[in-house]
């Protein structure tokens, strides 16, 4: 890890840089993708999937009987655990629910925005070397909840073809409506574009790495619509003499093991905490399964070390984390301070690990400094807002000769006449 101690504010931007893949290659390499699946279809899929998940594939579709093997595979305990996560996750989305509020602007004009479902939607799971069935939960609940007509899901097969049966189990029991055993870049095309067996989506979810990200944005080119730019995951921990040391480097840690070009941050007070963080980092590393991938994103990390808290939150909101562990003594007084992060967990005893599975609140949210503007996903996300307005009589009367006036100034006298015209005949 880097470590900065003290920084001057013009270095805080190169510090807060993310890990990048040379964007000339990246985007190059990527469009090759999008183009053959939309030119090719199905025999794209086939050929990209031999290629990066080495597997033969004949049926592009999830079938059913692999549902009812997958759901036999699992343990009742792993099921269970899934059904608790489930239970939470949607216990919190359901309660973002608002009902259209009726507004009478001026007497007799009344206005309301009603949510209405978005009619078909993908979901994007990564399952390569860590199958994400919690995403299967946290974007399949709330698309449920919306009331989406078709639930798309694409999600890479291993190296014998088959989805991990977490994925496939999870998928069922939020009311996925079609699986497909595609990954990567090629997956966005699909449902992009659709093919002879994927159909084509309005609106794109799911995290993926920096190939699936950059596709995501590529196919905004063509009016479809995606969550967010959500690539590869990050965590930012605020320290100070209070925390516990073995707790802030397994946070570290859990964030690390995502992936090689995932970035890990610890921002503290206290420059004396860093060896001893460091040395539980090193210590818990030698058992972590993951060890080689935690390591290679631990080398793309940084400590920075502050004077105060106040220039802390500052770098904090400069970073603008995917995820931020505020493990301090008043973690509250910090939190509001805090205008740029996904999301929050609040004390020693709050890690990122409970909202990545079952607190209820959801994983899906903005990396790459992008919290600046981007929130995470919500029941919202799948919804669009249609306005509507209602004008009586008296309404018109009221605010019609308002409307011919500006409609007049702007010379924009067919607008004009579309008032005049009914104003009249409310005289006659």
């Amino acid at each position: 890890m880097n470590i900065y101690t003290f920084p001057a504010p013009s270095l805080w931007p190169e510090i807060a840089r993310r890990p990048q893949l040379e964007l000339e290659f990246l985007e190059s390499s990527v469009r090759n993708v999008l183009n053959r699946v939309k030119k090719s279809g199905d025999s794209a899929l086939r050929e990209f999937t031999r290629q990066f998940d080495k597997a033969d594939i004949t049926e592009i579709r999830v079938q059913p009987a692999e549902l009812t093997d997958a759901e036999k595979a699992l343990s009742n305990d792993l099921k269970q655990a899934i059904r608790a996560a489930a239970a939470n996750i949607e216990k919190f989305h359901a309660a973002q629910k608002r009902e259209p509020l009726k507004v009478e602007t001026t007497p007799g004009v009344y206005c309301w925005r009603k949510g209405v479902p978005i009619d078909k939607v993908g979901i994007y799971i990564p399952g390569g070397s860590a199958p994400l069935f919690s995403t299967v939960l946290m974007l399949g609940i709330p698309a449920r909840l919306a009331g989406c007509r078709e639930i798309v899901l694409c999600t890479p097969p291993d190296a014998a073809g088959k989805v991990n049966p977490a994925i496939l189990f999870a998928a069922n029991l939020v009311g996925v409506t079609q699986i497909f055993k595609a990954g990567g870049a090629q997956a966005i095309a699909a449902m992009a574009y659709g093919t002879e067996t994927i159909p084509s989506v309005h609106k794109i979810f799911g995290p993926g790495n920096q190939y699936v990200t950059k596709a995501k944005q590529l196919v905004m080119e063509d009016g479809l619509a995606i969550d967010m730019p959500a690539g590869p995951s990050e965590v930012l921990v605020i320290a100070d003499k209070t925390a516990t040391p073995a707790f802030v480097a397994a946070d570290l840690l859990s964030q690390a093991e995502h992936g090689e070009d995932s970035q890990v941050v610890l921002v503290l007070t206290d420059e004396s905490l860093i060896d001893p963080i460091r040395r539980q980092i090193d210590e818990q590393l030698e058992t972590l399964p993951r060890k080689a991938i935690a390591t290679k994103a631990l080398a793309n990390s940084r400590v920075v070390v502050f004077k105060t808290t106040a220039e802390a939150a500052d770098f904090i909101n400069l970073y603008a984390p995917e995820h931020l562990i505020i493990n301090t003594e008043a973690p509250e007084v910090l939190a509001a301070d805090i205008t740029n992060a996904g999301s929050v967990f609040l004390g020693n005893y709050s890690p990122e690990a409970i909202g990545d599975y079952a607190s209820g609140t959801n994983h899906t949210l903005p990396t790459n400094g992008y919290a600046k503007a981007y929130a995470g996903v919500s029941l919202e996300s799948f919804l669009k807002y249609i306005t509507y307005q209602q004008l009586s009589k008296d309404g018109l009367r009221t605010l019609g000769p308002i409307v011919e006036q500006l409609a007049e100034a702007e010379q924009l006298e067919a607008h004009k006449r579309a008032v005049t015209i009914r104003l009249k005949s409310l005289v006659s």
